[in-house]
């Protein structure tokens, strides 16, 4: 009888590892100190789960492996503690993935006070979502009954079954795009001047999109100031909740103290209700973190578009130097050894060696991926990760500690190209990742993601396998036996992953772009346009100005003023460069005694200035097709000139409210009149027409 002391002691130190690096990860996108526990322990399992199942699937292959020789065999567990290892972490990703987690987001995003009404608002958020799900169980349910009729099984597998053809569903689709984007991305990386003027291109429509946030923010904070002037028609709870959202704010008494409004589209009802104040503050929560995203994802493209423009302007004399570098610097980037010209070959020349390199390897594992998904139904032995992780000697085939290890590789990566497209894809609403101040619902929901996905594809990558190898496995006793349950589970688990070269091809061919020009909306973020969608209309010239503008210090954007609790970690302690010689400025120069007036009123002036000739870009730029195709409509009839007598019959007496003269009429018709407003058109005079 073997032991498996050694594995244990690794398989624990592994454990531990796994952690750890969870732990750091939260650190790095949760300030951990202000997150409430039932917010932490929920994402530290939904991440630390589906890591040690990229683990776990070596330790199950070398486990379940014919081969009985200690020296070869690897790292192996009783299948005891296998089996007990794969329903916790199943059973545990499966509540997260599909109760807690979106439960919990729905409570963060509320908005309401006491936790009675969150958890009443996240149920009703859920239930629609729910019924669906339970719809469609219904009649899978109805399917395996009438497949294999009622046995105790039947439920377990339908459960299983679905929650893994809905997860394998997103997993292929985003894994075909990731395997496409990460080397092409590494690519285009590898030439400087290529990647600042991406930058350069981008930058318009992050600047637009940071001065919309500040803008919205404030039009919601002068909602508050409106609410806290208001003395009737408030209840002492209602005045509470108000003076929390003015603190959460941090408004500064001066102007709850003036009579004029900050805004003049700023309104509140006439009778203020719970849950008027609930969307409120829901509203108000959004905005902060949407402008905190913004502010460090201009901080980063500034600060990054500066040291690329440092990197070239090198070229000449060999010699680079950042300057002093930010708290928020990398390991790399604080080392003190590099001399100026060591520096510059390590930028210019070995870095982006190393990122080709890289890009070929990761090209040629995603052929490998793509193909062993299209062979391995026919012939598995022929797949390319098949013949990296078995091992045959003889008849017998067998699961070493270097197929272990290559296993564990190909899995993360597979994993990897499926995460990587989660930046890619515009279909997760405004959901991000920022650094220390990532909101609590999107939080909750990458990490329902990242849960959601890894199941799925550790299954996924067990069936490239030959079938004496994983249909041994406990993995498979545990959830590929319910799979394969009915005729279309095992159809749907072998097919189904050659659907692959659809993302694949729309990826590699540019399919995305060619359907946004065509339909006017897409799907994925083109990184091959440059002049993006938006306020900016004026390509890689205007965000190179931006960029110059923003390091000079001539910037009007006002993020000098942080106000918010939570603030960006880049504005509060992050120097951003300036000039050529390594000198960096601080964006949060401006000292906070008040609320700078002109981010609001001056940034219609500013926009009007620089983007004059982009404002139909930017209001089409939400628009699906429908909304495009009725702004266009009513754009047609709005130009259309009316000849005079045509006027003259929709002309009203003096008595009814008529205008003499040309003035109501001439020229071009209103688009509060006629078929005009069929298209969303309003009175020119601001009435309401009963």
């Amino acid at each position: 009888m073997t032991s498996s002391a050694g594995s244990n002691v690794f398989a624990l130190t592994a454990i531990l590892a796994i952690c750890t690096l969870v732990l750091l990860l939260l650190r790095h996108f949760l300030p951990l100190r202000s997150t409430p526990a039932y917010l932490l322990v929920p994402i530290f399992l939904a991440l630390a789960l589906p890591i040690s199942t990229i683990l776990l699937v070596p330790i199950d292959l070398a486990s379940s492996s014919r081969n009985k020789d200690d020296a070869t065999r690897g790292i192996w567990l009783p299948q005891s503690v296998v089996l007990v290892a794969w329903r916790i972490i199943y059973w545990l990703t499966f509540a997260l993935t599909w109760f807690i987690l979106p439960l919990l987001g729905e409570y963060l995003d509320s908005g309401y006070r006491t936790p009675r009404d969150r958890l009443i608002y996240s149920l009703r958020s859920n239930g629609r979502y729910q019924l669906i799900a339970l719809a469609c169980g219904t009649a899978g349910l109805v399917y395996i009954l009438l497949q294999n009729g009622f046995k105790g099984t039947s439920v377990k597998a339908l459960i299983m079954a679905l929650a893994y053809c809905w997860g394998l569903i997103f997993a292929i689709y985003l894994m075909g795009h990731g395997l496409v984007a990460i080397p092409r991305r590494l690519i285009r990386n590898a030439n400087t001047s290529g990647r600042l003027r991406r930058l350069q291109a981008n930058a318009p429509k992050v600047h637009d999109r940071l001065t919309t946030s500040i803008a919205e923010l404030e039009d919601l904070e002068a909602q508050v100031t409106l609410l806290r002037q208001r003395k009737n028609g408030i209840s002492r709870d209602h005045q509470e909740w108000i003076e929390e959202l003015a603190d959460m704010s941090d408004l500064p008494e001066a102007r709850y103290l003036s009579n004029a409004p900050y805004s003049a589209g700023a309104t509140v009802p006439a009778v203020i209700t719970d849950r008027y104040l609930a969307e409120l503050s829901r509203k108000l929560n959004r905005a902060r973190h949407k402008r905190i995203r913004f502010v460090d994802a201009w901080d980063r493209l500034v600060r990054k578009a500066y040291e690329l423009q440092a990197i070239l302007d090198a070229s000449t004399t060999k010699r680079l130097d950042f300057g002093k570098p930010s708290p928020h610097a990398s390991v790399l980037e604080r080392l003190t050894l590099l001399t100026p010209y060591t520096r510059y070959m390590l930028y210019a020349k070995i870095i982006p060696a190393i990122r080709l390199a890289h890009a070929v390897v990761f090209a040629l594992a995603s052929v490998f991926v793509v193909w062993s998904e299209l062979i391995k139904f026919a012939a598995p032995k022929l797949s390319v990760i098949s013949l990296t992780v078995v091992t045959h000697r003889g008849d017998d085939s067998e699961v070493t500690f270097a197929g272990q290890l290559i296993a564990s590789l190909w899995l993360l990566y597979m994993c990897s190209a499926a995460l990587a497209s989660f930046d890619d894809v515009k279909v997760w609403g405004n959901r991000a990742l920022v650094r220390r101040n990532t909101y609590g619902e999107s939080a909750a929901w990458y990490s329902g993601q990242i849960a959601k996905l890894t199941v799925p594809l550790a299954y996924n990558f067990v069936t490239f396998l030959p079938g004496g190898i994983h249909k041994e496995t406990t993995f498979y006793h545990f959830l590929g036996s319910l799979i394969n349950l009915t005729p279309l589970g095992k159809g749907f688990d072998y097919f189904f992953p050659m659907f692959i070269l659809l993302p694949v091809c729309a990826a590699l061919f540019n399919i995305y772009g060619r359907v946004k020009n065509i339909f006017s909306f897409g799907l994925i973020e083109d990184d091959d346009e440059e002049t993006p969608p938006g306020f900016g209309g004026g390509g890689w010239r205007e965000g190179r100005e931006l960029i110059e503008r923003e390091l000079n210090g001539s910037s009007q954007l006002g993020l000098t003023a942080r106000r918010d609790g939570v603030v960006s970690p880049r504005a509060s302690g992050h120097s951003t460069p300036t000039g050529t010689g390594g000198r960096r400025s601080q964006l949060a120069a401006t000292p906070s005694a008040g609320r700078p007036e002109p981010v609001r009123s001056n940034t219609g002036e500013r926009q009007a200035q620089r983007l004059a000739d982009a404002t139909r870009a930017a209001e089409e730029e939400d628009e699906n097709i429908f909304q495009g195709f009725a702004h266009r409509v009513r754009n047609t009839f709005d130009t259309v000139e009316r000849p005079e007598w045509l006027s003259d019959l929709g002309k009203r007496p003096k008595w009814m409210g008529g205008v003499d003269g040309l003035n109501e009429n001439s020229g071009r018709a209103e688009s509060g009149r006629g078929i005009g407003r069929w298209f969303g058109g309003r009175p020119a005079d601001g009435r309401v027409r009963l």
